[in-house]
């Protein structure tokens, strides 16, 4: 079994900062991508940053110079700085992973439960 756990969320106003942590633990051999996704009330849920097992990383438009996406691989988390946080950046923010649980077996995607960011102008 695998779980992701997130945490960091909360409301802030805007301008100020957040920074979002994401725990996977259990039965994991190996973990590539690792994500921040986001979906506001009404909207589809989105991509806000990806980043590799190698460190590469990639981010939606509307977040690029202000949020940073991070990894500790010893610990198997993901983290996701925001900064000078906006209105329209409030949604349910959730991890995605991608993890190989044994030799020889593909990858599968896990998420975590979700944490409510929330900005207010």
């Amino acid at each position: 079994q695998v779980q992701l756990v997130e945490s960091g969320g909360g409301l802030v106003q805007a301008g100020e900062s957040l920074r979002l942590s994401c725990a996977a633990s259990g039965s994991i051999l190996s973990i590539n991508a690792m994500g921040w996704y986001r979906q506001a009330p009404g909207k589809q849920r989105e991509l806000v940053a990806l980043i590799t097992s190698g460190g590469n990383t990639n981010y939606a438009d509307s977040v690029k110079g202000r949020f940073t996406i991070s990894r500790d691989n010893a610990k198997a988390t993901v983290y996701l700085q925001m900064n000078s946080l906006k209105p329209e950046d409030t949604a349910v923010y959730y991890c995605n992973a991608l993890i190989r649980r044994s030799f020889g077996s593909g990858t599968t995607g896990y998420w975590g439960q979700g944490t409510q960011v929330t900005v207010s102008s």
